[in-house]
């Protein structure tokens, strides 16, 4: 649920919608989710100083019932 709404809210920021991609992750720390976009896109998902990744990290947080969750923005290049 949280995955497919950090997409959401992704797709409506960036300019190449279709290359975002948000996978779900375990980890022993918490849930991880890594958002993938288009390397132009990245500057515009973090956002100047880190506004937008921060305000996307708190509507998340905000929406976890289940505890703590980390969020990575990765451009699509990096493996």
């Amino acid at each position: 649920m949280l995955d497919d709404a950090l997409e959401h809210l992704v797709r409506g920021i960036v300019d190449h919608p279709d290359d975002v991609k948000v996978a779900a992750k375990t980890l022993r720390r918490g849930d991880l989710l890594e958002v993938r976009v288009h390397p132009e896109d990245l500057g515009r998902v973090i956002g100047r100083g880190g506004r937008t990744a921060r305000a996307l990290r708190t509507v998340v947080g905000a929406l976890s019932t289940e505890g703590p969750v980390r969020i990575d923005v990765v451009d699509v290049d990096r493996r």
